[in-house]
């Protein structure tokens, strides 16, 4: 009896120890710099738990008590294995040498096998030392350009900056800088992206399968996290290009307790140009006329980072951007008896402004805080003022002319998250925001001073200042279910109030993966979207002249949702496959209505300017990559259709979409000779845009598919039509299909203190004409003595040489 009581009360001692778990938690950072690395796999090699560094380098892992042997691992770097006796919560910081590399990676900073087993499907990390490696137009290096070399994302017109994803839109991409909107992401119209590489430590691409904590746009999340700035010593780089230079520098205030990092870039095309405008000026202008033209950008990135324990850290954020587009005109001219003067400037100006204050916060091992407040703001203005002056004997004439067209978004947000690893199988995430938003879509002054006021005329026309309030709330659980399933489930909950108007919107997220085995798994995905502001837009290049409006209580929100399958597959942990399907329905999307424009913003209300319908979008996505070794690279191929229907639009049928391309391929390569030569290829082919034949060409009545097959032809330069009839729907014709070859090599070399770097290549090596736009124009047939109508296309960039000097110390 004595015996069976003393084991009985060893149970009651013992049994409620078992199983019992610790965390471990901490972060995860570059021993170097100091600088937090995102996604770093943090893994037990004895329960096989796992997980990765956030955002902010911070991670937390439940694991049994015990010995357990952690692995921290970071692709491409030497692992760091800790082998220790868990008996309670534990703190242990990571600092990983990533001057050390195994092998260098290419597209990603997760490793195949990480993303074979993660819940998470059409996503793509980029790292910008492969941004930084592809060739591209006049050798800018470009983030949203290489972008748009993944599957599910095409490009707009050559050379542009803007991008769709999976049948999209521009205004559905929901593109953060350091966690703050980015309403305007085009340099020279379009040509060059916002982002200074430079500047930049981490990019991730979201098509689909949205986790809870994004909302506010319909088809992709681009998350690029800035740097943080060295914390150890400082360091800079710096580049001269054809069109633009930067230059970056980093460093501690207080070594390991402040750091900064500023970039700065620049384009000087004006000044490389202006010495062709005078010479021309004085060719082909008399000696009392001058005109000038030009055009240029720059921005300004800065970051400071400052710990103020080991439980809280501030960051303060800013980006500072502004493009110009100037036309000059000056006259004077004086003889016997009068004098007569003028002056005329006209252009247009561009820019945005995001700010991010942040508060990391770790309430305890198992609860990570993020208190952020945002900034952002995107002005465009078009502006042109005169003056004239003229004195004679008899009279004298003095005006003075001023107009001024402008549109603005400005947003104010505060944004509250948590991370809390809740036990070994749940790993929730939750959190609030709040954006206020001020929309000024259109607003012209105009004024004019005739004499000194003896005739003065002062008019503002167009839309006051809309405001609107976007609340949303979010949770979402990373739910181990057993070995082989794995989901991520959760709600996003927006609430958007404008005008006296209140629109409720429960979004729910749900994700699966099935691990089939350690190298394959199979993936699910569905998703609500909801979307309350909306970009007008009646060009298909970036101009600045889009504008912002809201939903009203006649103008719907957007909505959509999204169902995708995938398989993810990896071999020998060099080779990683994915092939994705999915299917997109898009309602109340928002489109000029026929015959409005963007001048027509000042003298309609927004409902009376714009229609609303629907789209749909369907497709299949393929991938693989290589990531380690001297030769490496990806092939992505996207088979896809996107179609739209609006009641007011082609007399209510179905057409495609602009931007429609059956077939988008891209083949890049990069290849490491020796470790100071690098060659970088890339080669991409896509089917032509749809685009529409006004109806005074008579053109014949043939519906989408038949009239494009009709015009896919390499001879398509200045290919004749013949008329015979009026067509009743847009988008009925294509482009011919884009091909391109780009091709670049560096040549590194170790200087004593820095290291440089001379990149060479060729955009478009093969000099193919692809068709920037086609227009209507007349050819003279000998045969028949009469002209012709037939539609004539511009190639923009033709075989282009570029140079780079770079230098890094």
């Amino acid at each position: 009896m004595k015996k069976s009581f003393l084991l009985f009360f060893s149970l009651l001692i013992v049994v409620p120890f078992l199983g019992q778990k610790a965390t471990i938690s901490g972060k995860v950072s570059d021993a170097s710099s100091g600088e937090t690395c995102i996604s770093a796999s943090i893994y037990d090699e004895i329960s096989k738990n796992g997980t990765v560094s956030n955002n902010y380098g911070y991670y937390a892992l439940r694991v049994p008590l015990g010995k357990i042997r952690l692995i921290c691992s970071y692709v491409g770097c030497s692992p760091i294995i800790l082998d220790i006796d868990v008996t309670k919560d534990t703190v242990i910081d990571f600092g990983i040498d990533l001057s050390i590399n195994l092998e260098e990676v290419v597209v990603t900073d997760r490793s195949p096998q990480q993303r074979v087993q993660s819940t998470q499907m059409s996503q793509i990390e980029m790292k910008v030392a492969d941004i930084k490696s592809a060739p591209v137009l006049l050798g800018e290096t470009d983030i949203i350009k290489t972008l748009q070399l993944m599957p599910g994302v095409q490009s707009g017109t050559e050379g542009s900056a803007g991008f769709f994803v999976r049948g999209g839109a521009p205004d559905q991409n929901l593109i953060l800088l350091d966690g703050v909107p980015v309403y305007n992401v085009n340099h020279l119209f379009g040509f060059f992206s916002v982002f200074n590489a430079d500047a930049i430590k981490n990019v991730t691409l979201i098509k689909g399968g949205f986790p809870a904590r994004y909302g506010g746009r319909l088809s992709s999340v681009v998350d690029i996290r800035m740097k943080e700035g060295n914390m150890k010593e400082f360091h800079g780089e710096g580049a001269i290009g054809l069109l633009a230079s930067n230059i970056t520098i980093e460093g501690p205030i207080k070594k390991d307790k402040t750091s900064f990092i500023l970039s700065g870039r620049r384009t000087y095309y004006d000044l490389l140009t202006l010495p062709f405008q005078m010479a021309l000026n004085n060719s082909q202008l008399g000696e009392n006329e001058r005109a000038y033209a030009g055009a240029f950008f720059y921005d300004l990135n800065a970051k400071v980072n400052h710990i103020i324990s080991d439980k809280d850290r501030l960051y303060f954020s800013v980006y500072l951007g502004k493009d110009k587009f100037y036309l000059k005109e000056k006259y004077s001219n004086s003889s016997d008896g009068y004098v007569s003067k003028s002056k005329d400037n006209a252009g247009i100006t561009w820019g945005n402004i995001t700010t991010a204050a942040r508060w990391n916060h770790q309430f305890s091992n198992r609860l990570f805080s993020n208190l952020t407040t945002t900034f952002s703001d995107y002005t465009f203005d078009i502006f042109m003022n005169s003056e004239y002056y003229y004195k004679s004997e008899t009279e004298e004439e003095d005006e003075k002319s001023d107009l001024d067209y402008y549109s603005r978004i400005r947003d104010l947000g505060i944004n509250y998250d948590f991370d809390f690893p809740l036990n070994e199988r749940n790993y929730i995430r939750f959190g609030v925001n709040n954006t206020l938003h001020t929309f000024s879509p259109g607003v012209g002054v105009y004024s004019q001073d005739y004499n000194e006021n003896e005739w003065d005329f002062d008019t503002t026309v167009g839309k006051k200042n809309i405001l609107g309030n976007e609340f949303y709330a979010y949770i979402e659980d990373e739910i181990n279910i057993s070995k082989s399933f794995k989901a991520n489930i959760g709600g996003h909950l927006s609430i958007f109030s404008v005008k006296g108007k209140t629109y409720i919107s429960p979004e729910p997220r749900f994700s699966l993966r099935y691990l089939a085995s350690d190298n394959l798994s199979f993936k699910g995905s569905y998703v609500w979207m909801s979307q309350y502001i909306n970009l007008l837009t009646n060009t298909t290049i970036g101009l600045p002249t889009d504008l912002w409006i809201p939903s009203t209580a006649t103008l719907l929100p957007q909505k959509a949702w999204q169902a995708a399958l995938g398989i993810s597959y990896n071999l020998n942990n060099k080779y990683e496959f994915t092939l994705e399907g999915y299917y997109k329905k898009m309602n109340h999307l928002v489109e000029y209505g026929e015959g409005f424009g963007f001048f027509s913003m000042g003298f309609n209300e927004l409902e009376e300017l714009t229609t609303q319908g629907s789209g749909k979008s369907y497709g299949a996505e393929f991938m693989v990559q290589k990531g380690i070794g001297n030769f490496r690279g990806w092939i992505s191929y996207t088979l896809a259709w996107s179609n739209r229907q609006f009641n007011e639009i082609s007399y209510g049928r179905e057409f495609p979409f602009t931007y429609d391309r059956r077939h988008n391929l891209a083949i890049v390569v990069n290849y490491d000779i020796t470790k100071r030569i690098n060659l970088g290829a890339t080669w991409v082919y896509y089917t032509g845009n749809a685009f529409t034949l006004p109806d005074e060409l008579g053109l014949s009545p043939y519906w989408a598919e038949q009239a494009i097959s009709g015009l896919q032809t390499d001879n398509y330069y200045d290919q004749g039509v013949q008329t015979n009839g009026n067509f009743e729907t847009r988008n009925n014709y294509r482009m011919p299909n884009y091909h391109r070859l780009d091709f670049g090599i560096n040549f590194k070399k170790q200087l004593r203190r820095a290291e440089r770097t001379w990149s060479l290549g060729v955009y478009n090596a093969y000099n193919r004409r692809n068709a920037f736009m086609v227009y209507q124009g007349e050819t003279w047939n000998e045969s028949k003595q009469e002209y012709e109508t037939v539609l004539k296309q511009i190639t923009l960039f033709p075989f282009i040489p570029y140079f780079r000097y770079s230098l890094k110390f």
